[in-house]
């Protein structure tokens, strides 16, 4: 799970610790990992970590970058890429959530599945 590009800046780092956390209690079968997009503001990074987030994404200066990760280290974060995977799930302008989840698990399932199959047959 990752939160939008700026959600920390205008919902905070408390709403979406609380986001994040009903979401895993509310499928605790479900591997997952949260990442929070602080974008360049280094001070919310900084916050994020002091919140016990684990994984941040920073966007800002490469010095900065470096700086947080060496503070990540000492309280168990780690940095994560600031640029957004090609294969993420984003809902903002779906108008049908529910659907748009199911056809892309079910897409995800089909390309995991086809990867497996290819993998036995080269044995």
């Amino acid at each position: 799970m990752r939160s939008a590009p700026g959600a920390a800046h205008y919902l905070g780092l408390s709403f979406l610790k609380a986001l994040f956390s009903s979401a895993a209690e509310a499928c605790p079968e479900a591997q997952h990992s949260v990442i929070v997009d602080c974008g360049g503001d280094a001070a919310l990074a900084h916050r994020a970590m002091v919140m016990e987030f684990q994984r941040i994404a920073f966007s800002g200066s490469r010095a900065m970058r470096d700086k947080l990760g060496q503070i990540g280290r000492k309280c168990r974060a780690e940095m994560a890429p600031a640029g957004i995977p090609a294969h993420s799930l984003d809902l903002l302008d779906s108008p049908h959530p529910e659907v748009t989840c199911n056809t892309y698990f079910d897409r995800h399932r089909a390309l995991k599945t086809r990867k497996n199959t290819g993998l036995r047959q080269g044995d």
